[in-house]
């Protein structure tokens, strides 16, 4: 259930007090969260910024985070002439762009370079956050954290956290059509015992967290995605539409013979955005964009037949529907075995027999699939991890062990990937040195990447927001990479 800001006072940190909910039909708590969500679409901030390249050019975004850390010298920036253990055990290949290379276990993305732009310098110098739940945290809501251990490790979400990037844009930017604004699946952000955190709206409320969509089942269950079940968004078998309708009806009789109470919330609009909620719940939008079974069979092998493969084509289902952002999280916990990210040992078999098969049919069927329908020119298409990993196999950076085939994390250099939306395709910013160590050229924090996110929504990324204590904070203090934005 999502807590749905109201009435105007103190009592919160935002300036507002939570309202009665209201219950619609059978789906009481997706009405009510609609309804009020709906009622923020007014509430964008004036932006300091008037375009440029990029600027609104995606209506939606599509953010693939890879948390584990995936090793950039491993996928898309091999090196040459390097020690043996820094060298990459897989071979390096060519791309549709002209001197630039991935390995061996990125095939097919390596025949889509063209739609897209490899970032190169992804680069911070950690404060406490060698480890996951830290980095993460700052790659999602923009920020660091008070309380980092030794080890990097965070407290669990709390309501004073900062949003996740996309329940800042589910507020500041709600979607125009009845359509859930902000999707978050196929498991939560996780380190060990640490779950979600980064992954919350924070101090927002929970009126802005994503509708989290974690069907039942293990990370090694590949086939959770044909057990999804969206029970929040149908009506109860004896609630039928008419009926529902006509408990609307119902409702704007009452509200109209209490003029008193009627004159106090007409600022807010309410029959508009009670109308707007009623009314993704009645047409069944969102449910028909979650079911998978309309897609045709060979579309569904394409994407490739496991949970992060399915879970690309059901962002392109989201989007296509209008919802604002849908985070697609990597299926396995951040510090773990098998199709994980986090690589401190069996990297040789792990990224080249579970987690890069997974990579590279999910992310270049994506790519192709929304170029074919018109689509990638107005969606925003992100992949990228908290970190990449050592440049030196078998080495510690961060604590912890590693074998011979397996690489510690590394903030200071690795590799994002974005498309879409006025972003530049066949395109690389930035550059590594010889061992992929460090940014040569054009440096970019992650601060800097939410900020081109923002700016690519029609966001100003200096937009103020109020803190749990009602101190005023920007959503990111970034810079903008023009740089990659035509």
């Amino acid at each position: 259930m999502l807590v749905i800001p109201g009435h105007v006072s103190r009592d919160t940190c935002d300036g507002w007090t939570r309202r009665d909910l209201l219950r619609v039909g059978g789906s009481a708590m997706i009405g009510v969260t609609l309804a009020d969500l709906f009622a923020w679409q007014k509430a964008s901030a004036n932006s300091q910024i008037s375009g440029g390249p990029g600027w609104n050019k995606a209506k939606s975004v599509i953010l693939l985070y890879l948390q584990g850390g995936p090793s950039h010298l491993d996928l898309w920036d091999p090196k040459d002439n390097v020690p043996d253990n820094v060298r990459s055990v897989f071979k390096a290949i060519p791309t549709k762009l002209p001197g630039v290379r991935v390995t061996e276990v990125l095939p097919r993305l390596a025949q889509v370079t063209d739609k897209l732009t490899f970032i190169r310098s992804m680069s911070y110098t950690p404060v406490g956050l060698f480890n996951h739940t830290a980095a993460m945290y700052q790659m999602l809501t923009g920020y660091t954290t008070d309380k980092v251990s030794p080890s990097g490790q965070l407290e669990p979400p709390t309501p004073k956290d900062f949003p996740n990037i996309g329940s800042n844009v589910a507020r500041l930017k709600p979607p125009d059509v009845p359509m859930l604004p902000f999707v978050m699946m196929p498991r939560p952000l996780q380190e060990s015992n640490v779950v979600n955190k980064g992954g919350t709206a924070g101090f927002l409320g929970r009126a802005y967290d994503p509708y989290y969509l974690f069907p039942p089942g293990d990370d090694m269950d590949m086939n959770k995605m044909d057990r999804i079940k969206v029970d929040d968004l149908q009506l109860r078998p004896e609630t039928s539409a008419l009926r529902l309708s006509n408990r609307g009806k119902l409702r704007d009789l009452i509200a109209s013979g209490m003029p008193e109470i009627d004159q106090a919330v007409k600022k807010y609009d309410l029959d508009e955005y009670y109308q707007k909620a009623l009314s993704l719940v009645v047409s069944g939008r969102a449910r028909e964009a979650f079911d998978l079974t309309k897609e045709p069979e060979k579309l569904r092998d394409r994407y490739g037949r496991n949970t992060f493969g399915q879970c690309c084509l059901l962002a392109r289902r989201l989007v296509e529907a209008g919802t604002r952002f849908v985070e697609v999280n990597w299926p396995k916990v951040a510090n773990s075995d098998n199709h994980s990210w986090d690589t401190h040992a069996g990297l040789s078999y792990r990224i080249k027999n579970q987690a890069a098969p997974l990579l590279d049919a999910g992310l270049s069927t994506l790519l192709e699939d929304l170029d074919d329908r018109g689509l990638l020119s107005e969606t925003l298409v992100v992949a990228v991890g908290e970190f990449g990993r050592a440049p030196q196999r078998g080495v510690s950076t961060s604590g912890n062990e590693n074998q011979d085939d397996g690489r510690d994390h590394w903030p200071y250099c690795y590799t994002a990937v974005i498309a879409g939306a006025g972003v530049k395709r066949g395109f690389v910013w930035g550059k590594s040195d010889k061992t992929a160590s460090a940014p040569i050229e054009n440096p970019v924090h992650p601060c800097d990447l939410l900020a081109t996110i923002y700016y690519s929504l029609g966001i100003d990324p200096a937009t103020i927001v109020y803190n749990h204590l009602n101190q005023p904070r920007e959503l990111v203090k970034g810079e903008i990479i023009h740089g990659i934005l035509s």
